[in-house]
């Protein structure tokens, strides 16, 4: 069997091992790769794994002080969470535009934005939105699709919105600046965000009965929200100052707001033990997730390099003169595909060995890339028939099935195709602009 022939063997072992026997990615790419390259060379690939190049990929993955930047946003984004500040955003969000038609889900559309812009995770955005969000809808009288729906694509916004641990990790594997990959976030996040907010506005003039204005607070009720969810504001705006202006690393970045979190948490009163060591634990079970799939990454990476199977992609592509719009597309329908099926994360990691190398190829500037491949792969999570982010708001809501959950999420699909093609129609106003910005 030829070398090639092996590593597609791999790939589907592997996708067998996640996708109907449940297998952690992490540890299916990890097993599958020793596999893989035991059969490519089998006296030295022992060795190779245990104290060789294979074995020193792993451990320099693990010790890697880059990587540090992945605990220090998880624990931020707990602590926040267990301060309660989830609850905080939803109520200011509702006493400022609750009271028009379709405002609660305008409101979890704007608080899943903030709090993704701390927590950068869809499924804890979803489990946390839903718990805040979906009894005053239904007090309201939602339609389940629009509640639902409204749920599980602000939650999506946690990959989007720096800082998203997709990126970190997608910035250390390729090589590229995560302040970079940071800013050129920035303007795809908001821009998805406020076709997220049109998207509801067109729901609701299209069936009004799916909706009832909420109640209507003075402006001196709005103004006393403000100081409840200015911590965020200021933490967030000092955490990205700090990295676009060059004053700190992205590393220092993370513990500074990861410090200043838990800090004004405590002054305020708002962090008892209690939750901090939940904040702890929940960040250890997190990080260690996220580095077992690193570890499988780099494992089964080493393996498909040695089948060559990267470069057999890149010299086919390029013998077959296909336009780059057309691979761009076929690439993007694998991540799409991809999202559906198994964690952002994992499948990114996956993917990489085989795309880079194209990629670069072709010339695309991997900053752009990065957000590309976020924008579509967080799709994923709310397409059928495995979208992570709606089983998890349809387990929360007990009226609403999970085919009304994803109808109402395919209803923000326009939103997220023109997101798609502001980024490929102007690369440079939609990201080049503010990732240069960064030194």
């Amino acid at each position: 069997m030829t070398p090639a022939a092996i590593g597609l063997l791999g790939i589907g072992l592997m996708l067998a091992l996640i996708l109907f026997m449940g297998m952690s990615p992490g540890f299916a790419m990890l097993l599958v790769g020793f596999i893989g390259l035991t059969a490519l060379n089998p006296p030295q690939s022992l060795a190779a794994f245990l104290g060789g190049t294979t074995g020193a990929e792993v451990w320099s993955v693990f010790s890697n002080y880059g990587f540090t930047v992945i605990p220090l946003f998880v624990l931020l984004g707990e602590v926040i969470f267990h301060a309660g500040y989830s609850d905080r955003l939803f109520r200011a969000a509702q006493t400022w535009v609750g009271h028009k038609r379709g405002g609660l889900a305008v409101t979890t559309i704007l608080a899943a934005a903030g709090f993704s812009s701390i927590c950068g995770s869809n499924t804890a955005t979803a489990a946390t939105m839903s718990s805040v969000a979906l009894k005053p809808m239904e007090r309201n009288g939602y339609h389940p699709e629009l509640k639902c729906g409204s749920i599980a694509v602000g939650s999506t916004l946690g990959a989007v919105i720096p800082p998203s641990i997709v990126l970190v990790v997608y910035g250390l594997y390729t090589g590229q600046s995560i302040g970079k990959l940071f800013a050129g976030s920035i303007l795809p996040g908001l821009t998805l965000t406020a076709a997220f907010v049109l998207t509801v506005k067109v729901i609701v003039w299209r069936h009004p009965d799916w909706s009832q204005p909420g109640q209507r607070y003075s402006l001196r009720r709005r103004l006393a929200t403000l100081p409840q969810v200015i911590d965020v504001a200021v933490l967030f705006a000092i955490i990205m100052t700090a990295m676009f202006s060059g004053l700190v690393t992205p590393t220092e970045a993370a513990g500074l707001g990861a410090f200043l979190g838990i800090a004004g948490c405590v002054v305020r009163g708002r962090l008892k033990w209690s939750g901090f060591v939940k904040a702890v634990t929940a960040t250890l079970r997190i990080t260690a997730m996220v580095f077992l799939i690193l570890a499988g990454a780099t494992v089964f990476g080493r393996f498909l390099v040695l089948t060559r199977l990267p470069f057999m992609l890149t010299g086919w592509v390029a013998d077959m003169n296909m336009a780059p719009w057309m691979i761009m597309i076929f690439m993007m329908f694998c991540y799409l595909i991809g999202g559906c099926l198994m964690d952002a994360l994992a499948f990114l990691l996956i993917s990489l060995p085989l795309f880079e190398p194209l990629v670069t190829h072709m010339g695309y500037d991997l900053i752009w890339f990065g957000q590309v491949v976020c924008l579509v792969t967080t799709l994923g999570a709310i397409s059928p028939p495995i979208g992570v982010s709606c089983f998890v708001v349809a387990g929360m809501s007990p009226d609403a099935t999970s085919m009304q959950v994803f109808r109402g999420a395919m209803r923000f699909l326009p939103a997220y195709l023109a997101v798609y093609l502001l980024l490929n129609l102007f690369p440079n106003l939609m990201v080049g602009w503010m990732s240069g910005m960064v030194r």
